[in-house]
C-alpha cells in the first residue's frame, strides 16, 4: 500500500478501534475523502464490534458465563492485535474472520 495513503488515514484508522462511538467517527472522516487503509480498518473494527454485541446477547445468555468471558477474552486479542497493526502503518487481517469482515462489508 502505498504510504502517503496509510500516512493520511492512519489517525481514522486508529480511532476505529475505540468502540462504537470511534467507529462512527472513522466512519465520517472516511466518508468525503474514501482512504482505503482507513476502510480496512473500519470494516475489521465493524465486524468485530459486531461479534462482540452477539456475544453479550447470544453467548452469555445461552453458554453462561464462561462461554461467554472466553469468546470476550479472544475478541479482545483480535482487537489488539488489529490495533497493533493499525498503529504500525501495516494492513493486517484479524485471524479467522478478517477475511470474512472484509468480504461481508466491502461497501464500505
Amino acid at each position: 500500500m502505498e504510504n502517503q495513503t496509510v500516512s493520511q488515514g492512519k489517525t481514522a484508522a486508529i480511532i476505529s478501534h475505540f468502540w462504537v462511538i470511534g467507529l462512527i467517527i472513522a466512519f465520517v472522516l472516511n466518508m468525503n475523502k474514501r482512504n482505503p487503509f482507513t476502510s480496512f480498518y473500519i470494516r475489521q473494527m465493524l465486524g468485530l464490534n459486531i461479534l462482540q454485541l452477539l456475544n453479550g446477547w447470544i453467548i452469555y445468555k445461552y453458554l453462561g458465563n464462561i462461554a461467554g468471558w472466553i469468546v470476550g477474552v479472544l475478541l479482545f486479542v483480535l482487537w489488539i492485535i488489529s490495533l497493533i497493526a493499525a498503529i504500525k502503518g501495516e494492513k493486517k487481517l484479524v485471524p479467522v474472520v478478517g477475511e470474512q469482515f472484509q468480504n461481508l462489508f466491502k461497501g464500505i
